[in-house]
């Protein structure tokens, strides 16, 4: 069976359950329960023939042979007996709860479209991409709010092409969400060396990835759609133990770890580092720089590592991506724009990037590419250097997708060609010998480079840098399509709503809101 067929079949059944108020976010949730389940139970026969890492009694074929007001409790039972479990079951089925409302559906999922295909054996490409698949329908539930975990898979394909990571390298993502960047990382790999060795491969699958995911409930889908995509295994973590306490306690292989990456500095630096940060400008926690002051927030993290104090959420990720590489280490974030060109914290921590890294791309995206509405957005991307007095920084290269470009989430989609250009004016296989595109002569052209004392003596540092002439502001003619006036109007006013929530939100938690 095709991705495509599997996607369907899965999704027509989520219309039926959306009749008894199940959300698209619970129905992929129930799946990922479901299915690691039946996944874990192939695993224990032949021909794998291994100790399944799910407790007896509570297993795939306890579920299979009940029906009814039994099975409803059993599998509520189930889920609260493996949520208290460490390691991998910890990952997968902690504060799970059953969402069906009717047994007789739950019942159907189980027999009629779940036990009657053999998931395992499947190719990892076509259970993965269904997966994938059903976290992009609901990524575009707007209700769910689910879009802001999930980046628009062209702008990955293309940000992990021009990154191009190398076999044996680890690589990270500290706002992993889905695990998208990472999963690309690892078919860029898996596609680009073909002759690696099993131990190589074994590496790969189990030691080159780490991701850190605040929200729970976001970390069990990544860690699901890690496991189908066949980075880390059932069957690794699973592993024959001398007694069943410390295999059902084994560590799980999935590189998932679920909590704040900002709290701290974990320790650990990677080769590569790829992430696209969650939007918001304030955090709820503040970061104490070098300088030592302090914002007024409710919780404070100090961070030795850190140029500078900010409650930006985005600034303090360019922070933290420096600390996490290795030196020469490759870098590319997802950043809105008030990171290149708010002052403050902002200036200090931009002229810090350019003097302590190279600062050598910069990619101004359109709107109308993410589920998070309103938001205008750029990639970054740095290498991190040794210490030196004169500044690692010494061209900036920018390419401008935004200007004059229209996308939007349903009728113009962005796609992989899209980039195309992009890829190529990179240069992945030597960024030292690029060429620009614009000139005098072509001033239409998207690629163009800017030196370090430019930047440096620009208001703020700012890098918030354009050149193209915008159309829709010489010539009405060539104005967009209504409906794409209206669509980024209303990006727009959702884009103030949220930052009036914001306010809202830091003025409740004060107490300033209150009346004398």
């Amino acid at each position: 069976m095709n991705t495509s067929t599997i996607v369907q079949k899965l999704w027509n059944y989520c219309n039926v359950l959306r009749d008894d108020g199940m959300s698209y976010g619970d129905y992929v949730e129930q799946l990922t329960y479901l299915l690691f389940l039946k996944m874990a139970d192939e695993r224990s026969r032949p021909p794998y023939n291994q100790a399944s890492p799910v407790l007896a009694g509570y297993d795939w074929p306890s579920l299979v042979k009940k029906d009814g007001d039994e099975l409803f409790d059993h599998y509520r039972h189930t889920l609260e007996e493996l949520g208290k479990q460490k390691g991998l079951l910890g990952l997968i089925f902690t504060k799970s709860q059953n969402k069906f409302q009717d047994p007789a559906k739950l019942r159907r999922l189980i027999v009629d479209l779940i036990d009657k295909e053999t998931w395992v054996s499947m190719s990892a490409d076509v259970k993965g991409d269904a997966y994938e698949g059903l976290l992009e329908k609901n990524a575009q539930d707007t209700k769910s709010g689910a879009g802001q975990y999930f980046t628009p898979r062209p702008l990955i394909q293309a940000i992990v092409d021009a990154m191009a990571p190398r076999a044996g390298e680890t690589i990270s993502d500290p706002a992993c969400g889905t695990g998208g960047f990472l999963l690309a990382a690892h078919d860029y790999v898996v596609k680009h060396y073909p002759n690696m060795t099993s131990a190589e491969k074994k590496k790969l699958r189990g030691e080159s990835f780490k991701g850190w995911e605040l929200v729970q409930a976001t970390a069990r889908l990544c860690a699901m759609n890690m496991l189908l995509h066949g980075i880390g295994s059932v069957e690794a973590a699973s592993r024959r133990l001398d007694d069943d306490e410390k295999r059902r306690d084994a560590a799980s292989t999935l590189p998932i770890a679920v909590g704040d990456s900002l709290a701290a500095d974990p320790g650990e630096r990677f080769d590569v580092v790829l992430t696209n940060p969650p939007f918001g400008k304030k955090s709820s926690t503040t970061i104490v720089g070098e300088e030592g002051k302090v914002s007024k927030e409710r919780d404070t993290v100090e961070r030795d590592d850190f140029w500078a104090t900010t409650s930006n959420k985005q600034l303090n990720f360019v922070q933290h991506v420096k600390t996490l590489l290795k030196q020469n280490g490759r870098a590319a974030l997802v950043l809105p724009d008030n990171v290149l060109f708010e002052g403050g914290a902002g200036e200090t921590i931009r002229r810090k990037l350019l003097h302590d890294c190279d600062v050598h791309t910069l990619l101004r995206l359109p709107t109308g590419l993410f589920y998070a509405q309103g938001v205008k957005a750029n990639v970054l991307f740095f290498d991190k250097k040794p210490a030196a007095e004169t500044p690692w920084t010494r061209k900036l290269w920018i390419y401008d997708l935004r200007t004059n470009m229209h996308f939007t989430l349903k009728t113009s989609t962005l796609k992989r060609e899209d980039l195309d250009e992009f890829v190529k004016c990179y240069h992945p296989e030597n960024r030292h010998d690029r060429k620009a595109t614009w000139s005098a002569e072509n001033p239409d052209g998207r690629w163009r480079e800017y030196g370090y004392e430019e930047l440096i003596n620009r208001d703020k540092a700012s890098l918030d840098i354009f050149w193209l002439r915008d159309e829709s502001l010489s010539d009405s003619d060539n104005l967009p399509a209504p409906e794409v006036i209206a669509a980024e109007i209303v990006e727009d006013l959702e884009a103030a709503l949220e930052q009036f929530r914001e306010i809202a939100t830091d003025l409740s938690a004060s107490g300033t809101g209150e009346h004398p």
